[in-house]
Order: C-alpha cells, then sequence, then structure tokens
C-alpha cells in the first residue's frame, strides 16, 4: 500500500479487541495466504469502509485515545491508508491522537452556560458547583454546547478506558411542558417509555400496523397532505422529500436519524431520544416502509451518552420482538464532535468513513444519498410527527398551527428563564406567549434580548415579543425559527462577549473545505472580538459567506452578528 505511516508499531491485545468487535464478523477488507492476497479488491474494501468511524471510537473506548498502533492495525484491516484514516481521527474534538490525561473534562462554555456561569470565571468554575454526577479531579478544557442548556452549567467527562459521562448542576430544575396541546410530549409526560411493554401500553407501534393497512402510496399522500416541513431548521416539505425518494427504481434505499443535534441552545431531540426512543423506531418504520426503504440510521452526537444507550436498548428489545431484522433494520451511529455533521451531506461523509466535510449539490441525497443510493434524511421532531399525521390524519393532524405552518413544534427554553426546558406551543404562537410559559427573567432584572434559532439564528429585542412563531411569521419579521432555541437574555449579559463566544464557535466548527467560511468565520472572529471594528468590514465578509459558502455553515454564521449589528448591540 502506498501511502504515508506512522510508524511500524501495531495495536496491542486490547486494541486487536477493540478493532474485532467493530468489525462486527466482517473480517479484514485483505486477507493473506503466506505472502499473497487471497482475498481484497476495491470493493470489499469499499464495503467496510463506512466501519471506520466505529472502529475509531471503539479503539479510543478502549484504551482512552487513537494510538499509532492502533491507526495502523485499524487502517490495515479496512483496507484505509492510515493517512486518511488519520485524517478522519484529527477531525472530530472527542478523539485523542496523543496520550490524554486519565480524565478530561470538557467544560461547556457556549451561549447557554456562558450566559450562567460568568464569563469570567475560572476554567474549572464547575467545581465550585454542585454537579450530578460529582466531577473529578481531572484536566479541564473549554468546549461548544453540550445540548444540556436546560441544566445549567455542564461538563463532558472523559476517563481513559471508560464510557464518557455527562455532569450537570444538581440544582437544575429542568421541566417538560407540552401546553395546551401535548403531541409530540404526550408520551413523555405519561411516564416510563423506557420498555417495549411500556410504550405499547401508551399505544406504541399502532401506528405501525395502521400504515401496513394503509399502503405507502396512502402514507406518502398523508405526509404530503399535512404540510408537515422539516423542524431541524431548513423547512423542505417532508412529504416532497419522501415522494422524490419513493419514486427513485433503487434495491437500497435509506432513512436516516439526523440526531446529531449541535446547534447550540437545542436539546429538544436529545429530551425525546432520551425519553421515548421506541416513538423513533416506530417513525423510522413508517418512513423505510412509505419509500421502499431496507437500512435505517440514527447518527446520534457523541456528547449524548444517555440518548444513545436509550436508543441501543430500544433497537436491541425491537430487534428481538421481530420488529426489526431483515426487511427493515437500523444501525446506531455515534457522531464524535463536529457540528458540521449535522449539515445533511456531511453526515453521509462521516457515516461512510470520511472526514464530515459536506458535499456539492446537486445531486441531492434523494438521488444520490448513502453510499450513492436514494436517501431521506429527517431531525428527530420530524419524524415523530410522522405518527401523529398517520395516526389523526393528515386535516386533524393540521387543525392545530397555521395555513402555512401546521402542527406543534418544540422549543428549547434557556438562559435567564424560571423554568428552562423543552415547551411544545402550536405554531404561529407568539414569542412572548412562549417566554411567559417559562417564567422569564428572575426578580429586577430587564429583558435585554431573546435569540432565536441557535447561534446560526438572530438576536431579537424587546420591542419584537409579538412575533408570530410560524415559518411565515418568521419570514415577515426577517427572524428564523433555526432548530427551535429561544434563548432568553437579561441585562447581566455583556451582548458584546456573547456574540463574540458565537463567532468564535463557527471559527472553530468550520471545516474549512471552502474558503468564504474558512477564512471569513475568522476574520469576523477577529473583528468583533477586536477594541473596536469595521462595520463595513464585517457587512463584506457576511455577503460573500452567505453568497458563496458551500453549505448553511457559512450561509448563516454571520446571521447573529447581522441582527446584533442592525440593532445596535454590539
Amino acid at each position: 500500500m502506498s501511502d504515508l505511516h506512522f510508524t511500524h508499531e501495531r495495536a496491542d491485545r486490547d486494541e486487536e479487541i477493540a478493532i474485532a468487535s467493530a468489525l462486527e464478523g466482517e473480517g479484514s477488507a485483505v486477507q493473506f495466504d503466506g505472502d499473497r492476497i487471497s482475498i481484497g479488491g476495491r470493493s470489499r474494501t469499499s464495503e467496510r469502509r463506512h466501519l471506520l468511524l466505529p472502529g475509531l471510537w471503539a479503539l479510543h473506548d478502549a484504551v482512552g485515545w487513537i494510538s499509532p498502533g492502533g491507526l495502523n492495525s485499524l487502517s490495515a484491516a479496512l483496507g484505509v491508508p492510515p493517512a486518511e484514516a488519520y485524517g478522519v481521527a484529527t477531525f472530530y474534538d472527542l478523539f485523542h491522537t496523543s496520550p490524554p490525561p486519565p480524565v478530561t473534562i470538557r467544560r461547556c462554555d457556549d451561549l447557554a452556560c456562558r450566559v450562567l456561569v460568568r464569563a469570567d470565571d475560572e476554567l474549572d468554575s464547575n467545581r465550585e458547583i454542585a454537579m450530578t454526577p460529582p466531577i473529578p479531579n481531572g484536566d479541564v478544557v473549554h468546549t461548544a454546547c453540550l445540548g444540556q442548556c436546560d441544566r445549567g452549567a455542564a461538563a463532558l467527562v472523559q476517563r481513559r478506558g471508560e464510557p464518557i459521562s455527562v455532569s450537570y448542576r444538581s440544582d437544575s430544575s429542568a421541566v417538560v411542558d407540552g401546553g395546551t396541546h401535548p403531541r409530540l410530549l404526550r408520551r413523555v409526560l405519561a411516564g416510563d417509555t423506557g420498555s417495549l411493554a411500556s410504550y405499547r401500553a401508551h399505544g406504541g407501534f399502532e401506528v405501525r400496523a395502521r400504515a401496513l393497512e394503509l399502503g405507502p402510496a396512502a402514507i406518502l399522500e398523508l405526509v404530503s397532505a399535512s404540510g408537515l416541513q422539516g423542524r431541524g431548521g431548513a423547512a423542505f416539505p417532508t412529504g416532497a422529500k419522501w415522494l422524490a425518494v419513493a419514486e427513485q427504481t433503487a434495491a437500497i434505499k435509506h432513512v436516516i436519524a439526523n440526531a446529531d443535534e449541535s446547534e447550540p441552545g437545542t436539546f429538544k431531540d436529545r429530551v425525546l431520544m432520551e425519553r421515548d426512543p421506541f416513538a423513533l423506531v416506530e417513525s423510522m418504520l413508517v418512513a423505510g416502509y412509505a419509500i421502499g426503504a431496507s437500512r435505517g440510521w440514527v447518527y446520534v452526537r457523541g456528547e449524548y451518552p444517555e440518548a444513545r444507550a436509550r436508543l441501543a436498548a430500544a433497537i436491541d428489545e425491537c430487534r428481538a420482538a421481530g420488529l426489526l431484522g431483515l426487511e427493515f433494520d437500523i444501525e446506531l451511529r455515534r457522531g464524535a464532535g463536529a457540528y458540521i455533521c449535522g449539515e445533511e451531506t456531511a453526515l453521509l461523509e462521516s457515516i461512510e468513513g470520511y472526514r464530515g466535510e459536506p458535499r456539492n449539490k446537486p445531486p441531492y441525497p434523494t438521488t444520490h444519498g448513502l453510499f450513492g443510493q436514494p436517501t431521506v434524511i429527517n431531525n428527530v421532531e420530524t419524524l415523530l410527527n410522522v405518527l401523529d399525521v398517520v395516526a389523526l390524519g393528515a386535516q386533524a393532524w393540521r387543525s392545530v398551527g397555521t395555513e402555512q405552518s401546521p402542527g406543534t413544534r418544540l422549543f428549547s427554553l434557556s438562559g435567564h428563564v424560571q423554568r428552562p426546558g423543552v415547551y411544545e406551543h402550536p405554531m404561529g404562537v407568539s414569542l412572548r406567549r412562549v417566554i411567559d410559559a417559562a417564567g422569564g427573567p428572575d426578580g429586577d432584572r430587564r429583558l435585554q434580548a431573546v435569540l432565536l434559532g441557535g447561534a446560526a439564528g438572530v438576536l431579537v429585542g424587546p420591542d419584537q415579543l409579538d412575533i408570530e412563531l410560524s415559518f411565515e411569521g418568521a419570514r415577515t419579521a426577517n427572524v428564523t425559527l433555526g432548530s427551535g432555541v429561544v434563548m432568553v437574555l437579561d441585562d447581566s449579559v455583556d451582548l458584546r462577549d456573547f456574540v463574540g463566544r458565537a463567532t468564535e464557535f463557527f471559527a472553530h466548527e468550520s471545516c474549512g473545505q471552502c474558503v468564504p467560511c474558512r477564512i471569513g468565520t475568522q476574520r469576523q472572529m477577529e473583528q468583533v472580538r477586536a477594541a473596536t471594528f469595521d462595520d463595513a468590514l464585517l457587512g463584506d465578509l457576511d455577503r460573500v459567506m452567505t453568497d458563496a459558502s458551500i453549505c448553511g455553515l457559512g450561509q448563516t454564521a454571520a446571521s447573529l452578528v447581522r441582527s446584533a449589528r442592525a440593532l445596535k448591540m454590539l
């Protein structure tokens, strides 16, 4: 194999066991009989490339880092050039490629935690706060949002050779509120659905049975007639996406649940996965049946260990009960700390074993998705909506919300509110009502601004609280709903620092593939962090990134800065 190598080191026994487990009984891509290759070839190698990310995680879980020997042995087993494998391993924040300390504590220093834990606190300030579980001694580093914004301060703990864990404030009082129209949250509010039996007791898998009675064409018609739009931020019509894949004649099609919920301030999908995991399995079964897919994938972010464990248990139990198997099965994939992998084509690259860099479009995933095959990609909230569409019928489902934005929406409330958590409201609810439901700022503090949509969203002022939170209402007000973030900021927040942190986030998370984003996010951060900034230059950077970036990260990286400039908050 002509390629760069680290060394001639090979994996130790623990690493070899980890690699064997990651190969899932497939064996090495290239096998030898003495000095001759007995099994090999480009096709066999390409078929196993998708096991690279699970293999890297297996090595990391076993010994706490990805050693040169472990990487060389994994690369040889998969037929992947070691330099390429190293490029993939170093793409992700959660992987160590040099010997780490016994304990690494990744303290969240992103937007929500930053406003609740003073920005000038010492790096290890979480140790001064009662955390559950308690944080051990270890090396502390800053990290991006961990999706625990409803729980106050948060930290991710990595112990060498042990599973990742997440700690959060012991006095946090995160809530789940279904409001007057609980649909997506009704099972969460009803109690335990952590087993197949309890899920069935709450009506679980009745929609799948109904779908089998209706047939694929009728399901596609229902989803299209419902007017359901994606809840991950792009708001693409779900029915149109499903129909485009259903019309393809490929022998293999895929359904992917995009559970890489990494937008700062967002945690609604985490709550659904942790507390209603079987609903995601059922919704994927319905989606697979409707479009003619045989393979399902859940790509869950690496910072969500509890959600991943709950989903893995649910998938195993459904497989044991015969609900998953030959006709449709689901594979769980763990991300490794890369915001960009929430972009649908970057997610595909990650699953396939490459760096999570977005693809140029067209072609689109509906025709050339995972492994070049037709693929439906929806986020968790979108998929769970399908269960109610099929159960209620399109017209009944549309009875809540607005004409152009039917249904309910989950909002992640955080920041300076008295009851942070996940709230379900009909589409079209006012921003004021959403904030009032969560309590608003404490005491004598004054509302200064509200962040809508996350770091890729916009700031609005206290005089804009009557905005209608629907897709058409957001367009009219020139704002975005994004992933459903509503982060309330009182007058104690240094908005210059807050916006600066968002620019740091994008500068770090840019994959670097395209120049407008790679350079633009850096220059934007430098300008906002400078003592004085050039407003005209910020405007130029905004236009270039928005118009010329390959994907949504670069296209929205200036949105928050633009809104702050417009409101004279910088």
